[in-house]
């Protein structure tokens, strides 16, 4: 590598796409190298850097900043600048265009540095592959260790497809909102439109987030906490922690309790912000908890937000709003507004149900929905003729500018199907301290080994029930509360989980959050909470998709108690044992007052009473939920149509047998030694002459899967997918190095003689990660095909399927008038051939760009004249990023990525 001086101009050989480099510094070993044209900052080791120092020669053609270009004809280099000499014209290396392509294949053919036939094959096919990945809509998906669920899938990609991702995922306990999460951020990651991520989660979720992020989606974090922060801080006493990864996840109340390490988080900027457990942001008008606060001036600063809660109105209707506000505090201005329009969700959901089913709308619907909406008044014309199109766009239409808005998405059990029965076991034991302790002892003992799982409300009685339990029998216990270290608590996990370990795990209120104990099918509520929406965070730690056994609650009260009153109001009053009590807050607040009575003096006949009124307004509160909310956020939140597209599209990848077959040639290409291991999996070990940069292989040898279901069923076994580290690391190094860019081959019997040659070239827009480029234009290859008579065969089939044998180049190579005019001429022949096809790429992806942001910039336009939800700031921001993908497009460049010589004989 040339000394490297600031100013100069680079190129980096595995993401060529970025453009030229403008190197800022170069210290201690690293280079610092500024991309202009796609807005990246790069930092590199010096002695391993994959750059080349871009140094044009005579006769090369350059391009300027304002797009002139000069033909050089000598150079010179000063203090380690060039300038170079254009006829009259000086230009300075910092004149470059930024999006000037710098590659050159033909180089080393001339050079004789020539692959063989295979690897050029090889090449081309990696290019076409990372082309089809690269737009491909599943990116992101595909690779996720999950099953192809709908509801899941569809919300994923719905919200991935935003400008600015800001909402609430509320699927009910148990349906995967982690899930969920984790596929958005996967695919923003993988498409580049996010880089800086931070997750905040409740303490005792930060190991699970950690290795579900790894488990799943080969995401590695950096986990925070004081000690990361201090450890940081050894090595850069003024630097900013919070910089030091791309991807952070740590527990909110580390932030909320420590201001320094908050200011520097709030100081460090991020593309997207996860919050897990949102329901613990308390919020009044008067006192906003800390938390909230911090994540309030944290979501003000960072563009992208996902809030996480299975319980959205756990706090009351004003909590729920709260939430929303963090999402959109200009929508979300009013909770007295947000109150009304909630009242209004019902005759929203009946005109909806109505176009559904093929149904006229009535003439009131007419008049309110026509009379505020010009997109709906173009569309009820429509409506008369029929068609499901039609029915679909306007029932988008309605949910969009009258339903429940944008933000939330919340998928319920009623809606889907794959969920287990609940059995409630409600047991009178005598009264007494030591009676619920006796009666846990005796079910242990009737459930032979079987998992049971002991919710209480406090650390005290946890710790106390295990302690008399363990005086009871002798079993194999383990306790789980807030005290504990985060280490402690996953390890009373672990051995809860495994098949030898503890039979029965007992926490205190901090295990009904979070965790997943789905293995486990009994579990024991020692006391209630008072707060249905709690019940159900408990029930959901094992009734979970995915859960194949029914699950057993055991209930245990006194005659006469308390817990006797709210275990029958539950279960008889809401039948929240059973089934998940839609609207049972709402009952709560009719009921509270009559049931904090009965709490206080239980009475049986007053609680009678209280029952039968439970029942009558639950089933009225029910109804009236499930005929608006429920309903709209049901139609909102899974679109099965949409989510069978994205099912298909994965699946079509997952069964794709060439795609693996190419992998295992790749594989063996870079090194890797390849072993089968079944049917559709391998074991991978690194081979001598592997690429240091890949991604670690153990000296074991990795074990990997092109099958889903086996991946899913076995945790040690890596899945294969386009979006698999090792995957996406192959092909940048194979591709980002020169392997394969020359070839020389014999075309026998071609029915003439002559020579020719095949160039691959590479067409390409330079352009922020952000705007998601590659959606429209991706990394496309062209492959032109010349002869010598300047005949463009790119389009010959005998020549594309053309068989070619191995062959001596020299004597071709060594031969002047070769050298100098007929492989020039070629390859001018050939760039423009190129040119050609690179306006006609650039042009159909412009047309497509145009007529999807035309279509969703008409829609946001319309929407905002009748629904807030959306801003004027939205609609600015998808304009300007229409220009900047049209300025991209239109710029798009073709470079040359390899050349191949034939040699034709009759």
């Amino acid at each position: 590598m040339e000394i490297p001086v600031a100013g100069q101009r680079w190129v980096s050989d595995t993401e060529a796409e970025l453009g030229l480099g403008v190197l800022l510094k170069a210290d201690f070993g690293r280079l610092e190298i500024f991309f202009p044209a796609a807005r990246e900052m790069r930092q590199y080791a010096a002695k391993s850097a994959p750059l080349r120092r871009v140094k044009f020669k005579d006769g090369d053609t350059i391009k300027t900043h304002d797009g002139a270009s000069y033909t050089v004809e000598s150079l010179d280099e000063t203090a380690g600048l060039i300038v170079y000499k254009c006829g009259g014209t000086d230009i300075s290396e910092s004149q470059l265009a930024d999006t000037i392509s710098f590659s050159k294949p033909e180089d080393r053919l001339l050079a004789g540095q020539i692959d063989d036939i295979r690897t050029f094959n090889l090449r081309f096919e990696a290019l076409k592959y990372r082309n089809e990945i690269q737009k491909n809509p599943v990116r992101g998906f595909v690779g996720a260790r999950v099953d192809l669920l709908g509801h899941q899938l569809f919300i994923a990609d719905e919200v991935s497809r935003r400008l600015k991702p800001r909402v609430l995922l509320a699927d009910e306990v148990g349906l995967g909102k982690t899930i969920e999460a984790g596929l958005i951020l996967h695919r923003l990651l993988l498409t580049g439109r996010a880089k800086r991520v931070l997750i905040l989660v409740p303490e005792p979720l930060v190991n699970q987030w950690f290795v579900e992020l790894l488990r799943r989606f080969n995401l590695v974090v950096g986990v925070y906490d004081e000690t990361r922060c201090e450890d940081l801080a050894s090595d850069d006493a003024e630097g900013n922690p919070f910089l030091a990864n791309q991807v952070i996840l740590c527990a909110v109340s580390f932030l909320a309790n420590n201001p320094l390490r908050a200011q520097q988080c709030m100081a460090a900027d991020w593309d997207i912000m996860i919050v897990d457990e949102a329901h613990h942001l308390e919020w009044t008008p008067e006192a906003p908890g800390a938390t909230y606060q911090l994540v309030s001036e944290l979501a003000a600063r960072i563009e992208g937000l996902i809030l996480i809660t299975a319980t959205p109105q756990q706090l009351g209707r004003e909590g729920h709003f709260a939430r929303l506000r963090l999402l959109d505090p200009v929508r979300y201005d009013s909770l007295e507004k947000f109150t009304e329009e909630a009242d209004h969700y019902e005759e929203v959901a009946q005109a909806v149900d109505r176009v559904l089913t093929g149904k006229a709308l009535t003439a009131k619907d007419t008049a309110l929905f026509s009379g505020k909406s010009d997109h709906v008044k173009r569309l009820l014309p429509k409506l008369k003729k029929g068609g499901d199109v039609v029915r679909a766009e306007l029932t988008a239409a309605l949910l969009d500018e009258f339903g429940t808005g944008r933000v939330m998405f919340r998928n319920t059990r009623a809606a889907l199907t794959g969920f287990p029965e609940r059995e409630a076991h409600l047991c009178e034991i005598a009264d007494g301290a030591e009676a619920p302790v006796k009666w846990l002892a005796q079910l242990l003992q009737q459930h032979g080994e079987a998992k049971i799982l002991a919710i209480c409300k406090t650390k005290e009685q946890a710790l106390a029930t295990q302690a008399a339990l363990g005086r009871e029998i002798s079993v194999n216990s383990a306790v789980f509360h807030e005290d504990m270290t985060l280490m402690q608590r996953d390890r009373a996990a672990v051995h809860f989980a495994d098949e030898e370990g503890a039979r029965v795990l007992i926490c205190s209120e901090i295990g009904s959050e979070g965790r997943n104990f789905q293995f486990a099918r009994h579990l024991v509520l020692l006391d209630l909470p008072e707060n249905p929406e709690l019940l159900e965070q408990r029930i959901g730690r094992l009734d979970r998709i995915g859960q194949t056994s029914t699950i057993h609650l055991h209930v245990p009260y006194a005659k006469g108690s308390a817990r006797e009153v709210l275990a029958r109001w539950y279960h008889e009053g809401l039948n929240a044992f059973t089934l998940h009590p839609h609207g049972a807050l709402e009952v709560l607040q009719e009921m509270g007052d009559e049931l904090s009575a009965l709490l206080a003096k239980p009475n049986a006949k007053k609680l009678g009473t209280l029952i039968t009124k439970t029942a009558k307004a639950h089933a009225s509160i029910g109804q009236k939920l499930q005929r608006g909310q429920d309903r709209l956020l049901e139609l909102n939140s899974f679109k099965p149509e949409a989510a069978a597209g994205v099912i298909t599209a994965m699946r079509a990848l997952d069964d794709d047998l060439d795609f693996e077959d190419f992998i295992l040639r790749l594989m063996d290409r870079i090194g890797m030694v390849v072993e089968e291991h079944g049917d559709r999996s391998y074991v991978f070990r690194q081979g001598d002459l592997m690429a240091d940069s890949l991604p670690n292989v153990p000296p074991e040898g990795l074990l990997v899967t092109f099958d889903r279901s086996r991946a899913l069923s076995r945790d040690n076994i890596g899945f294969l997918t386009i979006d698999h580290p090792l995957v996406r690391g192959a092909l940048d190094w194979f591709l980002g190095s020169e392997v394969g860019n020359t070839s020389f081959g014999i075309w026998k019997d071609s029915g003439e003689e002559g020579l020719a040659i095949e160039a691959n070239f590479i067409v390409e827009c330079v352009a922020p990660a952000a705007i998601h480029a590659d959606r429209f234009l991706s990394l496309t290859p062209v492959r032109v095909i010349v002869d010598h008579l300047l005949n463009d065969l790119s389009d010959d089939e005998e020549a594309i399927e053309a068989k070619l044998m191995k062959g001596d180049a020299s004597k071709f190579l060594d031969a002047g008038q070769f050298r100098k005019k007929l492989l020039p001429q070629m390859i001018k022949k050939a760039n423009s051939v190129a040119t050609e096809k690179t306006t006609a790429i650039s042009q159909q992806a412009q047309a497509l760009a145009d007529q999807q942001l035309d279509a969703e910039i008409e829609r946001l336009q319309d929407l905002a004249k009748i629904n807030d939800h959306i801003s004027e700031d939205e609609i600015g921001e998808l304009k300007a990023q229409k220009f900047s993908l049209q300025s991209a497009i239109c710029s798009a460049r073709h470079r040359m990525d390899g050349i191949r010589l034939i040699l034709r004989a009759k």
